[in-house]
């Protein structure tokens, strides 16, 4: 399938939607963890955060993430990364 860059990104937004912190159960995107979603030629990259450095679902949760979005997009030839970013410091809104 042949899908317009736009559309591959809001896909992969709303797949993160669907990825809930479970200590306080709240999508990651409304949570605000997902910082960035970016095409870079055949590869999806998204940056996010924790809600702090020694969260206890540092390992798990990216995985998550990136399981996520390759399943709505697994008609796509993209690879997808998660990668954990700290600056900006998350912080509730």
């Amino acid at each position: 399938m042949t899908a317009e860059p736009n559309q591959i990104i809001e896909r992969a937004r709303a797949a993160l939607r669907g990825v809930y912190d479970p200590e306080i159960g709240i999508d990651i995107v409304a949570l605000g963890l997902v910082y960035d979603v970016r095409l870079e030629g055949s590869r999806l990259e998204v940056d996010m955060t924790l809600t702090t450095d020694g969260c206890p679902v540092a390992e798990s949760l990216p995985n998550e993430a990136a399981d996520a979005v390759a399943g709505a997009l697994s008609d796509v030839d993209l690879e997808v990364a998660v990668r954990l970013v700290w600056d900006p410091p998350w912080s509730p809104r």
